[in-house]
This record gives structure tokens, C-alpha cells and sequence, in this order.
């Protein structure tokens, strides 16, 4: 993977060895990629990890390596999160393994690119049906649970920055992140009363195996990424675990409803109209400057 940037990859954990101990953390999509960057960080900091995924044997082997390289316990629960019932008796396993979760983090996901005229309704709704109905059914399970045992719940998902902007390309996407949003932006409130707190990631591109087959076959989308990103660099799985460690953390406890860009500086950089005239060097600086006082001069001399 390339990199080539002056901002430094820190993939140390930053927060105090046992900050979660005797916590039981909940991660959906645990088994691979950012959620398994996220187990590993709360696993090391004490905590309880259970994940959950559709592969069995991916989430054995996760687990295992992650309890050899912490020293603590990782549970592990498969479900597919579209379905309610499989996600109740994922919990209930949780729970009979553990406890109710003290931190649950909604991480599942799916996205493809696709022109939108050439998605059928059936490949609409796979998209909302594990992102938006998956984080519903995790949330209410985890959630009702929680407020029957009177125990604060710290929820965090991973959503995506084109929620703000919506993208084409990706609709199925932004419609179904933007209404996780949604979603935890309302229960921030509504729950708050039980002790609970909600809150978002929207990272930028991090490069993982699986999401980058399916959203950047060819290779280009990186490179064309990173020439975006005023950083220079793709995030790396470390970086978001530290980041989401820190907001399900005692640390973050005033923090509540919010949904924190971390991309680089890729979403300004793009949004800005003027923002390409990056790329302009400056002798072509100094070409335009004298351009600039040249039209002025002419001009003031015409008004005269």
C-alpha cells in the first residue's frame, strides 16, 4: 500500500493499560478489517471482546489471535445482523459467555460501486438491509438489554463522511450511513436518561482487504485517493481503533450524539471550490500574480 507523507502512523495504543477492565465490549464485523483493529485495541486495554460476523471459522481465528496476542478473553457469536432473531440469540450467547455489553460498536457493513440506474431494488435493499436494519436490530437488543440491567451502554458506529454530501456511486451507502447517523444522533437523546451515549465515526479511505475489492478493483481509487488527501496517506486500522477507543471510553463521557470526521482533511479538500488550486506550483503562482496586477492596472486605467 503506498504511503507517502510526512504525517507519522502511530499504531501504539494511547490509552492506560486496564482502562477497560471488567468491561464486555460488543463489535459487529469484528472478525476482519476495522473491526478487528478495533477488538484488538480494546482487548489489549483489558477488556472483554466478543465479536460477532457471518463466517464462523474467520471469527475463531480472530478471536484466537487476539486472546494469544492480549492474554484476555474473546468471545466470538456468528450471526448475520439482518436478521433480528440471529442477532438475539448472538446477544444472548454474549451474555451467557460474559455479561450485557458495556460497549457496543456497529462496524457491519456493506457497499459495492455501481452506476445507480444499474442496481436492482434487491441490490438497494442488501445495503440497508446490514448497514441501517443490522445497526437497528444490534441496537435495540443491546440496548433493551442494557436498560433492563439499569447498566450504561456506550454505543459507536462507523459510518462514513458522504453522509453530509451524499456520493455518487455509492448510494445504497449513503442512504443507509446517513440514517445510522440518524439513528444514534435520536437514541443520544431519547437514552441519554439511562446513562447511555451514541456517538459516530465517519472515517475517510482506510485500507482494508475487503472493502477495497469491492470498492476499488483496479487500484486507481487509491491512488486517486491519496492525491486528494491533504495528509498525503490513507488511515491505517490502528488509527481508528485509538480513535474509537478513546470515545467509548470513561474518557470521552461528556462526548454524546456527535459524529467525528476522520479522513485525512479528504472531505474539505474536496468540498471547497477553489480547493484544486493545490496543485498549482509557484512559478505558476508567480505567472498568475503578474496577470492579475496586469488586468488591474488596465482596468484602473479604463475607469480613469
Amino acid at each position: 500500500m503506498p504511503q507517502a507523507s510526512s504525517f507519522p502512523v502511530m499504531k501504539n495504543t494511547m490509552l492506560p493499560a486496564g482502562t477497560f477492565d471488567n468491561k464486555v465490549a460488543f463489535i459487529t464485523g469484528g472478525g476482519t478489517g476495522l473491526g478487528k483493529g478495533m477488538a484488538t485495541h480494546l482487548s489489549s486495554l483489558g477488556a472483554t471482546v466478543a465479536i460477532t460476523g457471518r463466517r464462523e471459522s474467520v471469527l475463531k481465528a480472530t478471536a484466537d489471535e487476539i486472546s494469544e496476542k492480549t492474554g484476555n478473553q474473546v468471545v466470538f457469536a456468528p450471526c448475520d445482523v439482518r436478521d433480528a432473531a440471529a442477532v438475539k440469540e448472538a446477544v444472548q450467547s454474549v451474555v451467557d459467555q460474559a455479561s450485557v455489553p458495556d460497549i457496543v460498536i456497529n462496524n457491519a457493513a456493506g457497499n459495492f460501486i455501481s452506476p445507480t440506474e444499474r442496481l436492482s431494488t434487491n441490490a438497494f435493499s442488501s445495503v440497508i438491509d446490514i448497514v441501517l436494519k443490522g445497526s437497528i436490530n444490534v441496537t435495540l437488543e443491546t440496548g433493551k438489554r442494557a436498560i433492563a440491567a439499569q447498566k450504561p451502554c456506550v454505543f459507536l458506529a462507523i459510518t462514513t463522511h458522504y453522509t453530509k454530501a451524499g456520493s455518487a456511486f455509492v448510494v445504497p451507502s449513503a442512504c443507509a450511513k446517513s440514517g445510522v447517523e440518524t439513528l444514534h444522533q435520536s437514541l443520544a437523546v431519547e437514552w441519554g436518561r439511562y446513562g447511555m451515549r451514541f456517538n459516530c465515526i465517519a472515517p475517510g479511505p482506510i485500507y482494508t482487504e475487503g472493502a477495497f475489492s469491492r470498492l476499488d478493483p483496479t487500484g486507481e481509487f487509491m491512488n486517486h485517493a491519496i492525491k486528494n488527501l491533504p495528509t498525503g496517506r490513507l488511515g491505517e486500522p490502528e488509527e481508528i481503533a485509538n480513535l474509537a477507543t478513546f470515545m467509548v471510553s470513561d474518557y470521552a463521557s461528556w462526548l454524546n450524539g456527535e459524529t467525528i470526521t476522520f479522513d485525512g482533511g479528504e472531505f474539505n479538500a474536496l468540498a471547497g471550490e477553489f480547493n484544486a488550486l493545490r496543485k498549482v506550483k509557484d512559478e505558476q503562482w508567480d505567472f498568475m500574480e503578474q496577470m492579475i496586477k496586469g488586468n488591474h492596472s488596465k482596468q484602473k486605467k479604463k475607469n480613469n
